[in-house]
This record gives structure tokens, sequence and C-alpha cells, in this order.
């Protein structure tokens, strides 16, 4: 297998974010569901970055697009999406592809 092949197809859930001024909460909630969708079926690794401006962008890899829809459909992901809209974003977008292929300079 070469660097550029996966075994698998892998999908990925890019969110990016702006983040409001009301956001005291924000950071402690971020890290109840960073655990949770860890430990869910399909995930694979979470990456994301922040600036000072308060924009950021997660990326969330997964084995399938079963799995990215049954993470939408979890309670408390619910409830941490209902609260990004009343109140933790100025703007956000969710963009989901599939990867063709991935390669890092470490290979």
């Amino acid at each position: 297998m070469t660097s550029h092949e996966m075994k698998k197809p892998q999908y990925v859930v890019i969110f990016y974010s702006r983040q409001s001024t009301d956001n005291d909460d924000y950071g402690t909630e971020a890290d109840k569901i960073a655990e949770r969708v860890s430990s869910s079926p399909g995930f694979i690794r979470m990456e994301s970055v922040h600036d000072a401006q308060r924009n950021g962008i997660t990326v969330c890899y997964w084995e399938s697009l079963e799995a990215i829809n049954n993470w939408k459909q979890d309670r408390e992901h619910q409830h941490a999406q209902q609260m990004g809209k009343e109140r933790w974003y100025e703007q956000y977008s969710i963009t989901v592809a599939k990867v063709e292929y991935e390669y890092s300079s470490s290979e």
C-alpha cells in the first residue's frame, strides 16, 4: 500500500465556526462533546484549531456516512448543536466530504 491509498474509505466533517462573545461555558461543553465523539462508533480522529479572532475549524474523520449520521442524531450532540445556534456561534458551516487519499511529510 502506498501512502496515497487507504484500506477503507473515510469521510470528513469539516466544521468552520466563528464564536460569539457569549461563550463562557463553551470550553467545558466542547471538551465533553470531544470526549463523547471519540467513543462514537465509526469515529477515527479529530483535529481542531482556533485563532485569537474566535475563528475555528474542526475536522472529524469517520469510517462511513452512516456513522456521521448516527453522531448527528446523538442526544448530547443535538443539545450542543442547539446551544451553538442560540449562543456560541455568530456563524458556522459544515462540509461533509469523502477522502480519496491522504499523506504526510513523515511518510
